[in-house]
């Protein structure tokens, strides 16, 4: 399984998938941030952006992701003031700027993205800006991981660990998946070769029967990882349990900002909000896709009802959904697939 949407992408771009022998599977997990972020979490950043006096920042793959009854960008064309940020430091800028409106930053996305929001959360505070909030939303994948082996529901066989998240909590995070599930992991870059290596790295330990913790991207990866990204989370973020899409609760995969924080954290500051019922898109699977348990091509709305342009789950709106992947590459993957088997048929014959 790669468990980074990144590698997801780069594996149909690259024409990865089509190349690996019958016996290699390559699963899409739950790397996607945007992806598994759960309905509530939208339907929240939905309703404090309707509110008079504030703004929602927040990263463009979000705009569309549907929520229960609506989307970010649906608000936005109903008249909230939603914009669109490539980093968290832009929304501090952007709350310096006017000071007299609200801006909450949406913060998700694992340990990449974490240590850029924990810093504009501490320079907001240490410059008594007032005006600047975050929805905290981040999550943390060695758990997720973990809870993929305990599910029991797929079997994985190894991990093609995330190369991003991994520069900044270090190879050694993932020491406990293979101490305690016996699955081999590797950290792996994002070049088409990268995946290879570590494709190949991971078979090598199957066949000698080990399971160990190897870096392939070992020109951005160490075993202990960025101390003062790892520091500046610490500061102002703590564990929590933490709601995923397709997993359910996974105990301590989550972070929330701190008490010495809390006037920057936007859950507290916007408490009592009225949020719709939840539930579910009808015949959607895309939890069952971030689990591994099917591929999209399996799910009865993929290409007839959910499109990229007409997305009913979160899968197919980012650029890093295996849903989005499997549209755009899949035709190509698939006829270089059959193309595969007819030659293995003629050559049998």
């Amino acid at each position: 399984m790669e468990v980074c949407g990144t590698h997801t992408m780069a594996a149909f771009r690259t024409g990865l998938r089509s190349l690996l022998p019958q016996n290699v599977r390559l699963l899409s997990g739950p790397g996607c941030p945007v992806c598994v972020t759960t309905d509530d979490y939208l339907d929240r950043a939905i309703a404090i952006a309707g509110r008079a006096g504030v703004t929602v920042a927040t990263f463009g793959d979000m705009l569309r992701v549907p929520g229960t009854v609506s989307s970010l960008e649906k608000a936005r064309a109903a008249g909230a003031d939603v914009r669109v940020v490539y980093s968290p430091l832009d929304a501090l800028a952007e709350a310096r700027r006017s000071p007299d409106r609200e801006l909450v930053f949406l913060g998700i996305g694992f340990e990449t993205t974490a240590p850029a929001v924990a810093w504009t959360l501490r320079q907001a505070a240490e410059e008594g800006l007032q005006n600047y909030s975050v929805l905290c939303g981040h999550k943390t994948m060695p758990r997720a991981m973990a809870a993929l082996l305990a599910g029991g529901e797929v079997h994985i066989d190894g991990f093609v660990c995330p190369g991003h998240v991994s520069a900044i909590i270090g190879a050694a995070a993932y020491d406990f998946i293979s101490r305690d599930f016996g699955v081999p992991c590797v950290v792996a870059g994002f070049e088409a070769a990268d995946i290879a290596a570590a494709i190949e790295m991971l078979l090598r330990q199957l066949v000698e029967g080990r399971a160990e913790v190897e870096i392939e991207y070992s020109r951005c990866v160490g075993r202990e990882g960025n101390e003062r990204a790892l520091a500046a989370m610490a500061e102002v973020f703590e564990e929590c349990d933490a709601e995923w899409r397709g997993l359910g609760t996974v105990p301590s995969s989550g972070l929330r900002i701190k008490m010495e924080y809390r006037a920057h954290d936007a859950a507290h500051r916007y408490e009592g909000l009225t949020l719709p019922p939840s539930q579910k898109a009808s015949g959607c699977r895309c939890g069952d896709v971030l689990r591994g348990a099917i591929t999209p091509l399996e799910c009865p709305l993929f290409g007839v009802r959910c499109t990229p342009a007409t997305p009913v789950g979160a899968c197919m709106v980012s650029q890093e959904g295996a849903c989005a992947a499997f549209h755009r590459f899949g035709s190509r993957a698939r006829e270089k697939s059959s193309r595969r088997e007819a030659d293995a048929s003629i050559q049998t014959l």
